[in-house]
């Protein structure tokens, strides 16, 4: 059915998929990353499990995300449901939480944050992104300036764009919609545009 069953994420393949989508070699990962081959090669096969700050230096080797590597973690079905109580990713803070919305490798991208949130790590992705507050507010930072979010409050982002926030109330639950960055990396390969730096 549409569940899928409960196991921990396997980052490995997505980070080699990604890799070889992209065409670069371990050694062009290890370079970009400040991490040796012989790690990222065990990331790779699942024989280690990189830590949150392993992770988002992999993942800007890679022109992407922590968030999207582990969403990409999941095997793809047509139709999924993913449950209220479905475990968070285990990178974030006690006090925080994250969950992905959409499991799998799929042109859709969506994530769930509740609580505080990184707001010293500025992000961009290649492409256009929503942000929903569920619950709570939130401000942003957005090409120099701030706009603050309430409940039921929505912003779009273009592609491209360089933005951080954070949460100003407690137990704030901000829902962000995104096409995947591997939609962008895949047609960059094929239609010759020159590759942008991922969060």
């Amino acid at each position: 059915m549409g569940d899928h069953k409960e196991q921990p994420l396997r980052v490995g393949a997505a980070v080699r998929r990604r890799r070889r989508a992209l065409e670069l070699t371990l050694s062009v990962v290890a370079e970009r990353s400040g991490l040796s081959v012989p790690f990222l090669s065990q990331v790779e096969n699942e024989r280690a499990r990189p830590s949150k700050p392993s992770l988002e230096r992999i993942a800007d080797a890679l022109g992407t995300t922590a968030v999207e590597l582990l969403a990409a973690a999941d095997p793809a079905c047509s139709v999924d449901v993913v449950r209220a109580e479905a475990a968070d990713d285990g990178f974030m803070p006690a006090e925080s939480r994250s969950r992905s919305l959409v499991r799998g490798h799929h042109q859709l991208h969506a994530m769930e944050f509740t609580g505080d949130h990184d707001e010293g790590r500025e992000v961009q992705h290649r492409n256009d992104e929503l942000m929903y507050v569920a619950d709570g507010a939130v401000e942003v930072e957005a090409e120099g300036r701030a706009n603050r979010l309430g409940r039921g409050d929505t912003l779009y982002m273009s592609g491209g764009v360089r933005h951080r926030w954070r949460a100003t109330v407690p137990d704030t639950r901000v829902i962000v919609v995104a096409v995947a960055d591997h939609i962008e990396a895949l047609e960059d390969r094929h239609g010759g545009r020159g590759r942008m730096g991922g969060a």
